[in-house]
């Protein structure tokens, strides 16, 4: 039986669209995952995965999987009314009903460390903080991007560049008592998010750059650790990497945890990494509602288009039957999209094309629910974040 035939006959009579994670590969990308890592603790990048239930399944997974990062304050604070706990929110918050989100649950006794980037930062969780008479713990997050020339090589993230940088906003925490130095965080996005596949002229550039950053972000991040602990820091965790980088990220002494998401699920993004390759454990399902000519074949819904730059990479992947595509002109569209297929699979109305998000979690956002699949069968259905009726970022 082909791959297609088998996920055909696993959601036999299931209204499509839907979407699904196949159990098999996703405890096949754990496995991987954690092999990368070395022996490093794995942080879950939240964003990527969306579902309460698969988070618990992934803290379950493996000993040395712990802790959650989160994508707001309130997805912070919802995980923590749901159990979880070490939650780590990665990207600054300024409104005032965002920070004081937390406070009832820090309280309580939860970790809840909120991300923070410049002194505007941490005055403003100190006020917040010691009207409150709460004590609020902050990470601070560097930056870790490599310029080229006039090239900037990374996101636009922190303005914490260097470690004189990093110590004036330490200071200021020092001077804050409502507000306590929890840890260090870095994201090497131009190695952890950009792949580097290829054989043309810009991969070559991208894998020449990749090699020439690491050395000088492992430098980095090592020199501003070093300076907040001799400026008398106490750090509980240091943070670094995404799926993309787990091996570089995982060889610096000074990090104690990195950070994973994407590659639990293995979207269509993930497979442009030369360097490791999971396994497509998510997708969806549409369903083909007309045939406008041979090889043609119209489906339902579809224009699920992943965020960042635009381009054709942010299109979803067709995947199942083997060799289907898009259309150039037509693409993923809100309500219907062509798949273009002139394989051995026998289709027709009603039948089932199966796609590849192009990013992890963000797939989450369009559906209830995901159906779990193990062994070729439907096993279970659990919600999304959006099935639970939660939306952090809307």
């Amino acid at each position: 039986m082909t791959a297609y035939q088998t996920y055909k006959t696993a959601f036999s009579g299931r209204k499509m669209p839907f979407a699904y994670v196949d159990m098999d590969l996703f405890d096949q990308n754990i496995t991987h995952i954690m092999a990368r890592s070395g022996d490093k603790r794995v942080r879950i990048a939240s964003k990527s995965v969306r579902s309460v239930a698969l988070l618990r399944y992934l803290l379950k997974a493996d000993s040395r999987i712990m802790g959650v990062m989160c994508y707001t304050t309130h997805e912070a604070v919802y995980l923590a009314s749901q159990g979880f706990d070490d939650l780590l929110v990665a990207y600054p918050c300024f409104h005032p009903d965002d920070i004081r989100a937390t406070f009832s649950a820090i309280r309580a006794g939860k970790t809840i460390t909120l991300m923070v980037d410049c002194a505007e930062h941490v005055a403003h969780i100190q006020q917040l903080a010691q009207e409150a008479d709460v004590t609020v713990p902050v990470c601070l997050d560097i930056d870790l991007s490599v310029d080229f020339g006039r090239l900037h090589f990374g996101v636009w993230r922190s303005g914490v560049m260097a470690v004189d940088d990093a110590l004036r906003v330490f200071a200021i925490i020092q001077k804050s008592p409502n507000v306590r130095l929890d840890g260090v965080m870095g994201y090497e996005a131009q190695i952890a998010g950009v792949g580097d596949v290829g054989d043309g002229a810009k991969s070559a550039l991208i894998r020449w750059m990749k090699r020439r950053s690491i050395p000088k972000i492992a430098k980095r991040r090592a020199d501003i650790v070093l300076a907040l602990v001799g400026r008398g820091a106490v750090l509980r965790f240091v943070n670094g990497g995404g799926t993309g980088s787990l091996e570089s990220t995982a060889q610096e002494a000074c990090v104690t945890e990195v950070t994973a998401g994407s590659g639990f699920y293995s979207p269509a993004l993930f497979d442009h990494y030369a360097g490791f390759k999971h396994l497509p454990a998510a997708g969806f399902a549409l369903e083909i509602v007309r045939q406008p000519k041979i090889g043609t074949y119209t489906c339902l819904g579809g224009g699920y288009i992943a965020s960042g730059g635009v381009g054709k990479v942010k299109a979803p992947l067709p995947y199942l039957p083997d060799g289907a595509t898009l259309t150039d002109l037509e693409g993923a569209g809100e309500v219907q999209t062509p798949i273009v297929y002139h394989g051995n699979e026998v289709l027709g109305l009603g039948d089932p094309v199966f796609l590849r998000h192009s990013k992890a979690g963000e797939l989450c956002e369009h559906f209830m629910a995901l159906l779990l699949v193990r062994g070729g069968k439907v096993v279970d259905e659990v919600t999304t974040y959006r099935g639970d009726g939660m939306c952090f970022l809307g």
